[in-house]
């Protein structure tokens, strides 16, 4: 396979999330890769111009590295198969499914993939229960807006007033919201390429929990991978990673996080369809462990266009 055979790739950034910052810099670095290996690739912003300026373009493929809505909940990935213009990652079900947190985690309940208690709060709810909440689920919960990444909007809950708190915040992103049972335990990601799970990585932050700052801002969050996992413990991790995956129809690359608690037990968090690729990002962190360069990673991404 030559670089030419790629033809013009749109390198798909930014656009209007909340996680537009962190796209922009995970886009640059792909582009650069690409650029590297003489692929005829560029920056293309959906929040700057029409999606269909692709067309006048004459652009062969486009590489999705929007991260959040609009990007990587199913919506652009429409638009391009619409287009006719092949793209990375997963399809519109794969994409729209991952994004959502609730009905991932619904899924994988159907299929007895294991998941921590929870409830869900729906959008436009004005009402509900707090110490409710703490008595079914426990004396500590985690808060999620169902559709936002990067940990954005979510917080911690261990009374009545604070849950109520973090109910209001997470309902500001207009989505429904996920209220879990508190996992004590350490938390793991398992990168995906190819139907093939990578290297586990163990995640250890000082913070409450892997949040926006511990990913993108702190140096004193570190990454173990090896995760020091037993090779048993590993192997079930990235099998029970491939089925969470496969279940929600992802395809190409993604990731998928869970936790492992005091007791031995995992439980499966979220799965990413375009998951971040910056310089602290996890994928290219388990592909490196694999023996892939970031370069390798991202040739290897946007080979999976050439089968569409």
């Amino acid at each position: 396979m030559k670089s030419s055979d790629f033809g013009k790739v749109a390198v798909l950034m930014g656009g209007n999330s909340a996680e537009r910052e962190v796209s922009l810099k995970s886009g640059h670095a792909v582009l650069n890769a690409l650029i590297a290996q003489q692929i005829d690739a560029f920056a293309f912003d959906p929040a700057e111009r029409p999606i269909t300026d692709l067309l006048s373009l004459g652009v062969d493929r486009a590489f999705i590295v929007l991260h959040g809505r609009g990007g990587e909940d199913g919506a652009m990935q429409g638009a391009l198969q619409s287009l006719n213009v092949p793209y990375t990652g997963s399809a519109v079900l794969g994409c729209a499914l991952a994004m959502d947190k609730v009905r991932t985690k619904q899924i994988w309940q159907s299929l007895h993939l294991p998941v921590a208690p929870s409830i869900v709060i729906r959008v436009g709810s004005a009402q509900w229960d707090a110490a409710q909440i703490l008595k079914q689920l426990g004396d500590k919960v985690i808060v999620k807006p169902a559709l936002e990444g990067s940990s954005i909007g979510m917080s911690v809950a261990s009374e009545a007033g604070e849950l109520d708190a973090a109910i209001r915040e997470a309902l500001r992103y207009q989505s429904d919201v996920l209220v879990e049972r508190w996992i004590n335990g350490k938390e793991y990601t398992v990168a995906l390429l190819n139907d093939e799970a990578l290297p586990v990585i163990r995640l250890q932050t000082p913070h409450q929990f892997y949040d926006f700052s511990a990913k993108y801002q702190a140096n004193d969050t570190q990454y173990h991978c090896p995760a020091g996992l037993s090779d048993e413990d590993e192997g079930y991790l990235r099998h029970l990673a491939v089925l969470a995956f496969s279940a929600i129809d992802g395809r190409g690359w993604g990731r998928i996080d869970a936790m492992r608690d005091d007791e031995g037990q995992w439980f499966l968090l979220e799965a990413n369809a375009v998951p971040g690729m910056t310089e602290k990002s996890l994928v290219p962190m388990a592909a490196k462990q694999y023996g892939l360069s970031f370069e390798q990673l991202v040739w290897n991404i946007l080979a999976q266009t050439l089968e569409q």
